[in-house]
Protein backbone atom coordinates (compact mmCIF):
# COMPACT_ATOMS: atom_id res chain seq x y z
CA UNK A 1 0.00 0.00 0.00
CA UNK A 2 1.35 3.48 -1.03
CA UNK A 3 -0.83 6.33 0.48
CA UNK A 4 -0.60 10.02 1.07
CA UNK A 5 -2.34 11.67 3.68
CA UNK A 6 -2.23 15.79 4.21
CA UNK A 7 -4.27 17.44 7.01
CA UNK A 8 -4.62 20.93 7.53
CA UNK A 9 -1.22 21.50 6.10
CA UNK A 10 0.60 25.01 5.89
CA UNK A 11 3.55 26.54 5.13
CA UNK A 12 4.45 30.64 5.31
CA UNK A 13 7.55 31.75 3.45
CA UNK A 14 8.04 35.57 5.22
CA UNK A 15 4.32 37.33 4.32
CA UNK A 16 3.38 34.96 1.99
CA UNK A 17 1.07 31.53 2.75
CA UNK A 18 2.20 29.54 0.13
CA UNK A 19 -0.02 26.76 1.65
CA UNK A 20 -3.22 27.07 3.27
CA UNK A 21 -4.38 24.59 5.20
CA UNK A 22 -4.26 21.88 2.43
CA UNK A 23 -6.21 18.36 2.74
CA UNK A 24 -6.23 16.06 0.12
CA UNK A 25 -5.56 11.98 -0.01
CA UNK A 26 -3.92 10.44 -2.55
CA UNK A 27 -5.03 6.52 -2.45
CA UNK A 28 -2.74 3.58 -3.50
CA UNK A 29 -1.56 3.76 -7.33
CA UNK A 30 -3.62 6.60 -7.94
CA UNK A 31 -2.23 9.42 -10.05
CA UNK A 32 -3.29 12.74 -8.44
CA UNK A 33 -2.04 15.78 -10.16
CA UNK A 34 -2.40 19.04 -8.39
CA UNK A 35 -2.82 22.22 -11.04
CA UNK A 36 -2.29 25.56 -10.55
CA UNK A 37 -0.84 28.83 -12.17
CA UNK A 38 2.76 30.07 -10.67
CA UNK A 39 2.74 31.05 -7.09
CA UNK A 40 -0.14 28.66 -6.43
CA UNK A 41 1.33 26.56 -4.03
CA UNK A 42 2.17 23.40 -6.28
CA UNK A 43 5.69 22.85 -5.66
CA UNK A 44 5.73 23.91 -1.88
CA UNK A 45 3.12 21.06 -0.90
CA UNK A 46 5.01 18.44 -3.30
CA UNK A 47 8.53 19.54 -1.27
CA UNK A 48 6.33 19.06 2.11
CA UNK A 49 5.82 16.05 1.36
CA UNK A 50 9.29 15.15 0.68
CA UNK A 51 10.31 16.38 3.63
CA UNK A 52 12.27 19.19 1.63
CA UNK A 53 10.63 21.65 3.65
CA UNK A 54 9.47 21.81 7.41
CA UNK A 55 5.52 22.88 7.72
CA UNK A 56 4.08 25.26 10.01
CA UNK A 57 1.08 23.23 10.63
CA UNK A 58 -0.59 19.99 10.11
CA UNK A 59 0.52 16.91 9.07
CA UNK A 60 1.99 14.29 6.75
CA UNK A 61 0.95 10.59 6.68
CA UNK A 62 2.01 8.29 4.23
CA UNK A 63 0.32 5.14 4.27
CA UNK A 64 -1.13 6.17 7.90
CA UNK A 65 2.60 6.78 9.42
CA UNK A 66 2.91 10.28 10.44
CA UNK A 67 6.09 11.11 8.72
CA UNK A 68 5.26 14.54 9.34
CA UNK A 69 8.74 15.12 11.35
CA UNK A 70 11.02 12.80 9.54
CA UNK A 71 13.34 13.28 6.88
CA UNK A 72 13.65 12.89 3.49
CA UNK A 73 15.27 9.55 3.18
CA UNK A 74 13.28 8.20 5.68
CA UNK A 75 10.28 8.64 3.69
CA UNK A 76 10.43 6.10 0.76
CA UNK A 77 9.85 8.69 -2.15
CA UNK A 78 11.10 9.34 -5.73
CA UNK A 79 11.43 12.98 -6.78
CA UNK A 80 11.76 13.95 -10.42
CA UNK A 81 12.33 17.49 -10.42
CA UNK A 82 11.83 19.82 -13.46
CA UNK A 83 15.38 20.06 -13.83
CA UNK A 84 16.92 16.81 -14.64
CA UNK A 85 19.26 16.74 -12.22
CA UNK A 86 21.55 14.28 -13.99
CA UNK A 87 25.30 13.86 -13.79
CA UNK A 88 26.43 15.20 -17.07
CA UNK A 89 30.07 13.83 -17.37
CA UNK A 90 28.74 9.79 -16.59
CA UNK A 91 26.78 7.51 -18.81
CA UNK A 92 22.98 6.78 -18.78
CA UNK A 93 23.74 3.58 -17.24
CA UNK A 94 25.57 5.42 -14.21
CA UNK A 95 23.06 7.75 -13.61
CA UNK A 96 20.36 5.06 -13.51
CA UNK A 97 22.28 2.58 -11.47
CA UNK A 98 23.49 5.60 -9.02
CA UNK A 99 20.96 5.10 -6.76
CA UNK A 100 21.12 1.65 -6.01
CA UNK A 101 24.98 1.28 -4.81
CA UNK A 102 24.08 3.17 -1.52
CA UNK A 103 25.77 0.41 0.96
CA UNK A 104 22.03 0.39 2.42
CA UNK A 105 20.66 -1.24 -0.36
CA UNK A 106 23.56 -4.36 -0.28
CA UNK A 107 22.71 -4.96 -4.38
CA UNK A 108 25.46 -6.87 -6.03
CA UNK A 109 26.24 -6.10 -9.78
CA UNK A 110 24.16 -8.41 -11.52
CA UNK A 111 21.48 -7.37 -9.74
CA UNK A 112 22.08 -3.63 -10.30
CA UNK A 113 22.28 -4.61 -14.13
CA UNK A 114 19.19 -6.80 -13.99
CA UNK A 115 17.16 -3.44 -12.66
CA UNK A 116 18.41 -0.82 -14.67
CA UNK A 117 18.62 -2.88 -18.08
CA UNK A 118 14.79 -3.39 -17.06
CA UNK A 119 13.83 0.37 -16.70
CA UNK A 120 15.94 1.67 -19.32
CA UNK A 121 13.78 -0.98 -21.75
CA UNK A 122 10.76 0.17 -20.03
CA UNK A 123 11.70 3.95 -21.14
CA UNK A 124 13.00 2.81 -24.23
CA UNK A 125 16.40 3.89 -23.59
CA UNK A 126 18.10 0.81 -23.37
CA UNK A 127 20.35 1.79 -26.79
CA UNK A 128 21.74 4.96 -24.94
CA UNK A 129 22.84 2.98 -21.47
CA UNK A 130 26.87 4.22 -22.97
CA UNK A 131 25.63 7.38 -24.04
CA UNK A 132 26.83 10.37 -21.47
CA UNK A 133 24.34 12.54 -20.49
CA UNK A 134 25.56 14.90 -22.79
CA UNK A 135 24.84 13.50 -25.32
CA UNK A 136 20.87 13.28 -24.76
CA UNK A 137 18.49 14.99 -26.63
CA UNK A 138 15.67 16.78 -23.99
CA UNK A 139 13.29 13.73 -24.26
CA UNK A 140 15.98 11.18 -23.66
CA UNK A 141 17.56 13.22 -20.57
CA UNK A 142 13.99 13.60 -19.03
CA UNK A 143 13.52 10.16 -19.39
CA UNK A 144 16.71 9.09 -17.69
CA UNK A 145 15.82 10.99 -14.69
CA UNK A 146 12.32 9.43 -14.59
CA UNK A 147 14.32 6.02 -14.85
CA UNK A 148 16.19 7.29 -11.44
CA UNK A 149 13.31 7.63 -9.83
CA UNK A 150 11.94 4.10 -10.85
CA UNK A 151 14.72 1.89 -10.29
CA UNK A 152 14.63 2.76 -6.35
CA UNK A 153 11.29 1.29 -6.82
CA UNK A 154 9.67 3.67 -3.98
CA UNK A 155 6.42 3.86 -2.44
CA UNK A 156 5.46 6.97 -4.12
CA UNK A 157 6.83 9.40 -7.20
CA UNK A 158 6.68 12.94 -6.78
CA UNK A 159 6.81 14.76 -9.98
CA UNK A 160 7.38 18.70 -10.28
CA UNK A 161 6.49 19.67 -13.55
CA UNK A 162 8.38 16.95 -15.94
CA UNK A 163 7.54 17.79 -18.82
CA UNK A 164 7.19 21.32 -18.90
CA UNK A 165 10.68 21.98 -20.47
CA UNK A 166 10.29 19.35 -23.80
CA UNK A 167 8.55 20.50 -27.00
CA UNK A 168 4.79 19.41 -27.43
CA UNK A 169 5.18 16.74 -29.42
CA UNK A 170 8.12 15.12 -26.58
CA UNK A 171 5.13 15.89 -24.16
CA UNK A 172 2.78 13.98 -25.55
CA UNK A 173 5.05 11.02 -26.14
CA UNK A 174 6.40 11.07 -22.47
CA UNK A 175 2.54 11.91 -21.22
CA UNK A 176 1.49 8.56 -22.64
CA UNK A 177 4.46 6.56 -21.74
CA UNK A 178 4.71 8.00 -17.87
CA UNK A 179 0.59 6.80 -17.57
CA UNK A 180 1.62 3.28 -19.10
CA UNK A 181 4.18 2.80 -16.34
CA UNK A 182 1.69 4.29 -13.67
CA UNK A 183 -0.71 1.49 -14.70
CA UNK A 184 2.38 -1.09 -15.15
CA UNK A 185 3.69 -0.46 -11.60
CA UNK A 186 0.71 0.37 -10.18
CA UNK A 187 2.81 3.31 -8.95
CA UNK A 188 1.31 6.10 -6.30
CA UNK A 189 1.89 9.46 -8.16
CA UNK A 190 1.51 12.95 -7.03
CA UNK A 191 2.18 15.23 -9.95
CA UNK A 192 2.34 18.88 -9.90
CA UNK A 193 1.28 21.49 -13.33
CA UNK A 194 -0.23 24.28 -15.05
CA UNK A 195 -0.75 22.51 -18.28
CA UNK A 196 -4.19 21.62 -18.32
CA UNK A 197 -3.87 18.71 -21.03
CA UNK A 198 -1.36 16.99 -18.96
CA UNK A 199 -3.61 17.20 -16.10
CA UNK A 200 -6.78 15.44 -18.14
CA UNK A 201 -4.88 12.62 -20.33
CA UNK A 202 -3.17 11.45 -16.91
CA UNK A 203 -5.39 11.95 -13.41
CA UNK A 204 -7.45 10.28 -11.86
CA UNK A 205 -8.03 12.87 -9.79
CA UNK A 206 -7.22 16.66 -10.06
CA UNK A 207 -6.76 19.59 -7.23
CA UNK A 208 -6.76 23.00 -8.40
CA UNK A 209 -5.05 25.25 -6.18
CA UNK A 210 -5.57 28.95 -5.88
CA UNK A 211 -2.99 30.98 -3.53
CA UNK A 212 -1.70 27.93 -1.56
CA UNK A 213 -6.01 26.39 -0.95
CA UNK A 214 -7.32 23.59 -2.37
CA UNK A 215 -10.40 25.10 -4.55
CA UNK A 216 -11.37 21.85 -6.28
CA UNK A 217 -10.37 18.02 -5.75
CA UNK A 218 -12.32 15.58 -8.10
CA UNK A 219 -12.42 13.49 -11.30
CA UNK A 220 -10.75 15.15 -14.31
CA UNK A 221 -14.89 14.60 -15.90
CA UNK A 222 -15.82 16.86 -13.32
CA UNK A 223 -13.81 19.31 -12.45
CA UNK A 224 -14.49 20.37 -16.38
CA UNK A 225 -18.52 19.77 -16.27
CA UNK A 226 -18.79 20.91 -12.94
CA UNK A 227 -16.57 23.46 -11.80
CA UNK A 228 -17.28 25.20 -8.39
CA UNK A 229 -16.05 28.99 -9.27
CA UNK A 230 -15.13 30.40 -12.83
CA UNK A 231 -11.42 30.22 -11.65
CA UNK A 232 -11.97 26.48 -11.90
CA UNK A 233 -14.20 26.22 -14.79
CA UNK A 234 -10.92 28.07 -16.90
CA UNK A 235 -8.44 25.83 -15.68
CA UNK A 236 -9.31 22.96 -17.97
CA UNK A 237 -10.45 22.91 -21.77
CA UNK A 238 -9.04 24.73 -24.79
CA UNK A 239 -10.00 27.09 -26.28
CA UNK A 240 -11.32 28.50 -22.70
CA UNK A 241 -14.82 28.49 -21.43
CA UNK A 242 -16.51 31.96 -22.83
CA UNK A 243 -17.61 34.03 -19.57
CA UNK A 244 -19.69 36.92 -19.62
CA UNK A 245 -22.29 39.12 -18.25
CA UNK A 246 -25.46 37.33 -17.48
CA UNK A 247 -27.37 40.49 -18.67
CA UNK A 248 -26.83 39.82 -22.02
CA UNK A 249 -28.87 36.41 -22.20
CA UNK A 250 -32.05 38.75 -21.43
CA UNK A 251 -33.60 35.44 -20.22
CA UNK A 252 -35.13 35.22 -16.71
CA UNK A 253 -32.31 34.60 -14.15
CA UNK A 254 -32.38 34.74 -10.11
CA UNK A 255 -30.60 38.18 -9.45
CA UNK A 256 -27.95 36.69 -7.58
CA UNK A 257 -26.09 35.24 -11.17
CA UNK A 258 -23.78 38.09 -12.21
CA UNK A 259 -21.92 35.75 -14.52
CA UNK A 260 -22.69 32.84 -17.06
CA UNK A 261 -20.27 30.37 -19.16
CA UNK A 262 -20.58 27.90 -21.86
CA UNK A 263 -17.79 25.91 -23.27
CA UNK A 264 -16.70 26.97 -27.21
CA UNK A 265 -17.95 23.00 -28.20
CA UNK A 266 -21.29 23.42 -26.84
CA UNK A 267 -22.12 26.53 -29.10
CA UNK A 268 -23.85 25.84 -32.36
CA UNK A 269 -23.86 28.95 -35.16
CA UNK A 270 -25.55 29.18 -38.02
CA UNK A 271 -29.04 31.19 -39.13
CA UNK A 272 -30.90 29.93 -36.50
CA UNK A 273 -30.16 30.80 -32.35
CA UNK A 274 -31.55 32.88 -30.52
CA UNK A 275 -28.37 35.72 -30.30
CA UNK A 276 -27.20 37.69 -32.99
CA UNK A 277 -23.30 38.39 -33.18
CA UNK A 278 -20.81 39.03 -35.98
CA UNK A 279 -17.37 36.86 -36.58
CA UNK A 280 -14.10 38.12 -35.88
CA UNK A 281 -11.57 35.35 -36.26
CA UNK A 282 -11.51 32.33 -37.79
CA UNK A 283 -9.18 29.44 -36.92
CA UNK A 284 -8.62 26.35 -39.28
CA UNK A 285 -6.95 23.52 -37.38
CA UNK A 286 -7.86 20.99 -39.92
CA UNK A 287 -10.04 18.88 -37.44
CA UNK A 288 -11.94 22.06 -36.37
CA UNK A 289 -12.38 25.69 -36.50
CA UNK A 290 -12.00 28.05 -33.74
CA UNK A 291 -14.63 30.69 -34.05
CA UNK A 292 -14.41 34.14 -32.19
CA UNK A 293 -17.44 36.03 -32.86
CA UNK A 294 -18.60 39.44 -31.25
CA UNK A 295 -22.04 39.38 -29.32
CA UNK A 296 -23.18 42.43 -27.15
CA UNK A 297 -19.33 43.83 -27.03
CA UNK A 298 -17.94 40.52 -25.66
CA UNK A 299 -15.69 38.36 -27.50
CA UNK A 300 -17.06 34.60 -27.63
CA UNK A 301 -15.06 31.17 -28.89
CA UNK A 302 -16.92 28.77 -30.57
CA UNK A 303 -15.55 24.99 -32.26
CA UNK A 304 -17.06 24.47 -35.29
CA UNK A 305 -16.76 21.55 -37.68
CA UNK A 306 -14.19 22.47 -40.49
CA UNK A 307 -16.62 21.74 -43.14
CA UNK A 308 -18.96 24.81 -41.69
CA UNK A 309 -18.39 27.43 -44.18
CA UNK A 310 -17.70 30.73 -42.52
CA UNK A 311 -16.50 34.08 -43.21
CA UNK A 312 -14.99 37.07 -41.51
CA UNK A 313 -17.49 39.82 -40.52
CA UNK A 314 -20.32 37.67 -41.61
CA UNK A 315 -23.46 38.33 -39.24
CA UNK A 316 -24.15 34.65 -37.63
CA UNK A 317 -26.82 33.33 -34.91
CA UNK A 318 -25.58 31.91 -31.81
CA UNK A 319 -27.59 28.92 -30.12
CA UNK A 320 -26.25 27.94 -26.36
CA UNK A 321 -28.14 25.53 -25.37
CA UNK A 322 -29.66 26.17 -21.95
CA UNK A 323 -28.67 22.49 -19.99
CA UNK A 324 -24.68 23.44 -21.18
CA UNK A 325 -25.14 27.13 -19.35
CA UNK A 326 -23.25 27.73 -16.11
CA UNK A 327 -24.18 30.35 -13.56
CA UNK A 328 -22.21 31.81 -11.15
CA UNK A 329 -22.13 34.88 -8.66
CA UNK A 330 -20.22 38.49 -7.96
CA UNK A 331 -17.62 36.40 -6.06
CA UNK A 332 -17.64 34.12 -9.28
CA UNK A 333 -18.92 30.85 -7.39
CA UNK A 334 -21.32 29.11 -8.84
CA UNK A 335 -25.12 28.76 -8.38
CA UNK A 336 -26.83 26.05 -9.39
CA UNK A 337 -30.75 26.75 -10.58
Amino acid sequence: MSEIRLENISKRFKQVDAVKNLSFTVKNGEFVVLLGPTGAGKTTTLRLVAGLEKADGGSVFINERNVTKLQPAERDLAFVFQQYSLYPRYTVYYNLAFPLRSPLRGLDKAKINEIVDHVAKTLHIEDKLQNKATQLSGGEMQRVAIGRALVRQPNIFLMDEPLSSLDAKLREELRLELKNIQVKFGATILFVTHDHIEATTMADHIGVLKEGALVQFDTPDKIYNNPNSIYVAQKLGSPKINVISAEHLNSNIPDNVEFVAFRPENITLGSKGLFEAKIETIQNLGVEQIVSVNFSGETIRALVKPDVALNLNEDVNLDIPQEHIMYFDKNSDRVYL
